[in-house]
């Protein structure tokens, strides 16, 4: 069985409406990133941190996963498929998606904000209970805190997905501008002569070579690849 890597960005879920980490208006739902995705920003204003994470988990649990996911979702019938995400939502998960690697964390989840991967304090929220009152503490006793990756720290499953992809028999990059490292250094794990397909409607500047292009969006994509793979 075939294995097929897929790395994924913003552009991924934009037609669930999801808007989601580091646009290129440096906003996020209208919030300057580093007020709530850093860890100053954090340290500043915890509540406001805590309150913008409720409100975002809140639009997550209303979005629905689109076609583009479902299709990624499906190829698990005929191909060993692992997704790496760069977005915090969990919209593959919803479509099915069985392996999914979170580079930049996952908003389904809080944790202590003393140390943030210890599992014991890792905590999954559900639609009925999303809410996070600011000033709730973990486990150890510090504040909780949404479980996601700010701006400045170590992404420790990086090397986890780069792993993968040096497994992938195909490589397809979709929605993401390939500037953001270092999700983007994933490019550079392939083995040499593995098919790589970006799927993204705007051009991206990459030196990478011998990929092919689909400039399309997601869902629009995703039907023109799951043409071509039978082929690969």
């Amino acid at each position: 069985m075939k294995k097929i890597v897929f790395l994924t960005g913003a552009g991924m879920s934009v037609e669930s409406g999801f808007k989601t980490f580091r646009g290129n208006d440096g906003l996020w739902e209208n919030y300057p990133v580093e007020q709530v995705a850093s860890h100053e920003g954090w340290e500043q204003d915890p509540t406001l941190v805590t309150n913008f994470y409720n409100m975002l988990r809140k639009k997550l649990y209303a979005a629905q996963p689109n076609e583009g996911h479902k299709i990624i979702a499906a190829l698990e019938k005929e191909y060993n498929v692992t997704v790496i995400t760069q977005n915090v939502d969990n919209l593959h998960e919803k479509a099915g998606s069985t392996h999914v690697i979170h580079l930049h964390g996952e908003l389904t989840k809080v944790c202590s904000s003393r140390e943030p991967y210890d599992p014991q304090y890792i905590e999954e929220l559900g639609p009925d209970n999303s809410q996070v009152a600011p000033g709730t503490k973990a486990g150890d006793g510090s504040l909780l805190r949404p479980f996601i990756v700010f701006f400045g720290e170590s992404v420790p499953m990086l090397e986890p997905a780069a792993r993968e992809v040096e497994d992938a028999d195909i490589f397809v990059v979709i929605g993401t501008s390939l500037n953001v490292y270092p999700a983007a250094s994933l490019l550079y794990y392939t083995k040499p002569g593995t098919p790589t397909f970006l799927i993204d409607p705007n051009a991206v500047s990459t030196e990478a070579r011998n990929i092919t292009y689909i400039r399309k969006g997601a869902s629009e994509g995703m039907k023109e690849l799951a043409e071509m793979l039978p082929k690969l």
